[in-house]
């Protein structure tokens, strides 16, 4: 796929399907964000794959070799003028969690690089998600003036409360990718990209191999007591749109992007 100069400027996302493998990648020039378009077009692919029968396993990966993903498009949040429109960008990552959550096939995250908020959720909402050392974690929302309501759900099932809440309270400080596996975030670690490579594409084709039936009905099973999760993260949702009005977050995110631009 040609990404034309536009696309490199506003960020993509694309998908290819080989061998019943559908690999999804999502850029931003801002270190990977996630604006409302990227958020709305991944859900969309992540949607398409999992009801497209020559699909039997999908991999959702970043560009480049920085960050994976800087979370929330600061330039967005900043531009959100009132609630309706606060509620409609964070319910863009409610959108991809559930996608990822109603998939019938497994979801593999490749996590190359730093990791932070809406970053976390989709590493949490996978079903193994694989990284390099170097990918560490963090949740940011507090210090911002919100919180990780929206995938703070996805995140508690994975790691437990007491690991989701030492990210959430303590919203400044890094946790590296071992603590990240430790707690169950990542499946694997590896030391090097081509390790994490070579795993990737065993695991991948080991399950392009298997009954598509018998992994949508595994998935069920893991995903056990979430049915209610299409209303929680909207409520969720709806908590962060109101939060992103305060003058605590414009200033905050003002005072960020002064600080870049210094830099």
């Amino acid at each position: 796929m040609v990404v034309e100069v536009k696309d490199l400027q506003e960020g993509y996302v694309k998908a290819e399907i080989h061998k019943h493998v559908a690999t999804i990648e999502f850029f931003h020039p801002q270190s990977n964000s996630l604006p409302g378009k990227i958020l709305a077009d991944l859900a969309h692919e992540i949607t398409y794959a999992g009801n497209n029968k020559d699909v039997r396993v999908i991999v959702i990966r970043s560009e480049g070799t920085k960050a994976f993903c800087a979370g929330a498009s600061f330039d967005e949040l900043m531009a959100i003028q009132n609630e309706k429109e606060g509620i409609r960008f964070f319910s863009g990552f409610a959108h991809v969690i559930n996608a990822m959550r109603k998939c019938p096939k497994f979801i593999i995250a490749r996590v190359h690089g730093k990791c932070v908020g809406g970053g976390v959720g989709i590493a949490a909402a996978a079903d193994y998600t694989i990284a390099l050392e170097g990918a560490d974690i963090k949740l940011s929302e507090l210090a911002v003036g919100i919180g990780p309501f929206v995938i703070g759900p996805a995140v508690e099932r994975k790691i437990g409360l007491s690991s989701y809440s030492q990210l959430a309270v303590d919203a400044g400080m890094w946790r590296n990718g071992d603590w990240a596996r430790r707690k169950g975030l990542y499946a694997e670690l590896h030391p090097s990209l081509e390790s994490m490579e070579e795993s990737i594409a065993r695991l991948s084709d080991a399950l392009s191999h298997y009954n598509p039936e018998a992994m949508a009905e595994m998935k069920k099973v893991l995903w056990h007591d979430t049915d209610h999760w299409d209303k929680l993260l909207n409520d969720r949702a709806a908590i962060s749109g109101k939060l992103v009005l305060s003058d605590f977050t414009k200033e905050f995110i003002q005072k960020f992007k002064s600080k870049v631009k210094a830099d």
